[in-house]
């Protein structure tokens, strides 16, 4: 991350940096290779990994389609019933966003290339085994965070997608010799009632529920993973920050230990600018995408109460907690990647600098003119990301609520 032969001591490298690194990116890697999006956000891919991830892209889209095309002709073209088609509105919309950041990574790989570039580099420089605990840490929160929100997204989708096509109230009622499917549309086309069609189309659907889910938590954990770096560089600065006096009273100041901390924190900010401009398209759908569906899902949460159906409010309960969860997620990190970067403004006016030189006291004032304008997460450089954002998404989302039940009833 910085250049220390410059100030007298040759670059040493992390002798732990490949393991560090695959603990990182582990979690990323588990969920972008089934997608073949790896290879296109991380370069250093062989020839045949780049292959099979063009063929893994190429199916996957393709499941995404076999959904929405025959689903929004039915939606558009064949059903009259408005419960049937705000019912179907929640799946589609969510497959067809899930399509447009699906797209995002293959047109944009170099924006988390670049990024992820970035957080190697620093592994690999890291020297003080205390700020590899650091570093270390953060890459635990944000493991434990993804783990959480791929439990509650594929449990919510799945169970909508099997169980609750078989056991909910509404199927116990209806023709049980027509076999369910959670999309129709496809009678048009051709008999999806016989076998094996039936089988097919039923492992299709439930194929691009896993790749929906698995893009939605691929983005979630990009955004986790590096605002949780950059909350572990801050937070080794800080570290420094608060040795700066000890070493200057020491005359341990080669290399100059307040030209590190600069210079790393100008990289931190730079750092932060490119994983905003890497998410802010993915935020921006990211914001559409939950309000759309809390509302959705609090709607199908209020029929389903009516209905009686257990299953379905369960279902449907899990996938309301998932996406709530999922956006916050999103806006708290955005609020933290503010404060976080602000705070090393506050840390070098809490240390003794009246000790220090009147030169290098001098010298913090950068450190404060720098931590008073901070890199904020946007969405599509329109939203600016924070928990402010998120209790208008949950306003929002209930405003349009009320509208659609106003609506439908």
């Amino acid at each position: 991350m910085y250049d220390r032969s410059a100030n007298g001591i040759s670059e040493q490298l992390n002798t732990n940096y490949k393991n560090d690194i695959h603990y990182t990116l582990q979690m990323c890697q588990w969920l972008l290779k089934p997608l073949g999006i790896w290879p296109v956000i991380y370069k250093r891919t062989s020839q045949l990994e780049k292959l099979i991830a063009f063929i893994l892209f190429s199916m996957c889209f393709f499941t995404l389609l076999f959904i929405i095309v025959p689903c929004c002709n039915f939606i558009f073209s064949s059903e009259n019933s408005i419960h049937v088609k705000v019912k179907l509105l929640g799946p589609v919309s969510f497959s067809m966003t899930s399509a447009m950041k699906y797209c995002y990574f293959g047109l944009k790989g170099q924006f988390f290339e670049r990024c992820i570039e970035h957080v190697e580099r620093d592994w690999k420089t890291v020297q003080d085994p205390n700020h590899r605990g650091i570093m270390l840490k953060y890459v635990t929160i944000s493991r434990n965070m993804i783990i959480v929100c791929a439990i509650f997204l594929y449990t919510g989708g799945m169970s909508h997608h099997t169980v609750e096509q078989f056991l909910s109230k509404e199927r116990s009622k209806s023709n049980n010799t027509v076999r369910p499917l959670a999309y129709p549309g496809y009678d048009a086309f051709f008999d999806v009632q016989s076998s094996p069609t039936y089988e097919i189309v039923f492992f299709l659907h439930c194929s691009a529920a896993m790749v929906t889910h698995t893009v939605a938590t691929g983005a979630y954990s990009l955004a986790a993973i590096f605002v949780t770096h950059i909350c572990g560089q801050i937070q080794i600065n800080i570290t420094r920050l608060q040795e700066l006096v000890k070493k200057v009273e020491n005359n341990d100041v080669t290399p100059d230990p307040l030209a590190i901390i600069i210079h790393d924190h100008v990289e931190i900010i730079k750092f932060a600018r490119n994983v905003e401009e890497a998410l802010r398209e993915i935020c921006l759908i990211q914001i559409i995408e939950s309000t759309v569906n809390m509302c959705m899902l609090e709607y199908y949460c209020l029929s389903e109460w009516r209905n009686s159906d257990a299953v379905a409010i369960v279902t449907y309960s899990t996938l309301l907690i998932s996406f709530t969860f999922n956006i916050f997620i999103f806006c708290y990190i955005g609020e933290v990647l503010f404060e976080q970067c602000t705070r090393i403004g506050v840390a070098s006016y809490e240390i003794e600098w009246y000790n220090l030189p009147a030169k290098r006291a001098h010298d913090l004032i950068l450190l404060n003119v720098i931590s008073q304008n901070p890199p904020i997460l946007t969405a599509g450089k329109i939203i600016e990301l924070s928990l402010t954002t998120f209790s208008t998404v949950v306003k929002t989302s209930v405003v349009y609520f009320n509208l659609l039940r106003t609506f439908t009833e």
